[in-house]
């Protein structure tokens, strides 16, 4: 019996950084977003290059084993050197790699991670198998878990996602679901058939604005409890992370730490926030938990790096002492 079983994509990540780019800064209907640049025609110069794996399940993966849980991963990858990259990472970490999923003719995910001045990284992501996860490739009979992971997958994946739902309600398997921003942007229609079945959903406000209307907080966590969620948790960068089980609202302000590079810091935040719940099942502690890991991680660079095992970041939520709000809604 596995704790948790992870349900998305792997990649071959490289990490690019340079001084040549520029950050610009556009103000429009829609508010202020932040642009990286460089020039046309140039060649630009890398100042450090680094490769690692990645992706959602194999990140959250990762992160759960570290915090010691049994795990194992379902992900769609190739049949090249880059597969056996990311199958070796997972057996490295103690991660049951029996579950992927190999496509002879496919080409395993892979994403380019550039650095911006403010250390904050925009990735250009080729999905390849990851968007190709058919249901009937899944062995079934060895989905015996406590919960599934689910990652943002499209395509026929995301498919593949609706129907493991269905499959875990009748198993009676937990599902906690982390959003990316694309799929939030199908709006909450198109994601209906996992949110009525997801025990918790973790996502940003940006993403929480795609998928209920409104800007403010309690507001997003309440509308997007109604759509099933026992329990929503939206995070905002530097800014307040708020979590809503039906009766109250969770909060905190994360620390003011310097980051280095913000890769993997959701998926960190929400297998710790997870993994809090199934050791403790209290949401304070779930918070703090997914606070010191993900806080970890932003401070290396690469999405696993830093991940903490699970005395690790008890150390570093008895140093910090973070404070946690709780109101009645």
């Amino acid at each position: 019996m596995y704790d948790v079983v992870t349900v998305g994509s792997s990649t071959v990540d490289v990490f690019a950084r340079s001084k040549t780019s520029e950050l610009i800064k556009m103000i429009d209907s829609k508010g202020e977003k932040d642009l990286l640049a460089y020039p046309t025609g140039a060649k630009i110069l890398i100042e450090e290059l680094n490769f690692s794996t990645g992706g959602g399940a194999t990140n959250t993966a990762v992160s759960f084993a570290r915090l010691g849980l049994k795990v194992a991963c379902i992900s769609k990858i190739g049949s090249g050197p880059n597969a056996d990259l990311v199958t070796a990472d997972l057996k490295k970490e103690k991660v049951d790699t029996s579950l992927l999923v190999r496509d002879k003719s496919g080409r395993t995910g892979y994403s380019i991670i550039l650095d911006s001045i403010e250390h904050d990284r925009t990735i250009l992501a080729f999905k390849g198998s990851n968007d190709n996860l058919i249901f009937s490739e899944i062995k079934l009979n060895k989905l015996k878990t406590r919960w599934f992971y689910f990652s943002a997958l499209l395509e026929e994946s995301f498919n593949t996602l609706e129907k493991l739902a269905k499959f875990a309600e009748k198993k009676n398997i937990n599902i906690v679901f982390n959003v990316s921003e694309y799929l939030a942007s199908k709006g909450a229609n198109f994601l209906k058939e996992i949110l009525k079945r997801t025990e918790i959903f973790v996502l940003n406000k940006d993403e929480a604005k795609l998928i209920v209307s409104g800007n403010d907080i309690k507001d997003l966590l309440v509308q997007i409890h109604k759509l099933g969620p026992r329990i929503v948790v939206i995070t905002d960068g530097k800014k307040e992370v708020d979590a809503f089980d039906g009766t109250f609202i969770y909060s905190f302000i994360p620390t003011n730490i310097k980051i280095v590079e913000t890769t993997g810091a959701g998926d960190a935040f929400a297998s710790s926030f997870l993994t809090g719940m199934i050791k403790r099942n209290n949401i304070e502690f779930a918070l703090k938990l997914a606070s010191a890991n993900s806080e970890s991680v932003i401070q290396h660079h690469g999405a696993k790096n830093k991940l903490l095992t699970f005395n690790e970041a008890l150390k570093i939520i008895k140093a910090v002492n973070l404070k946690v709000k709780k109101k009645k809604v």
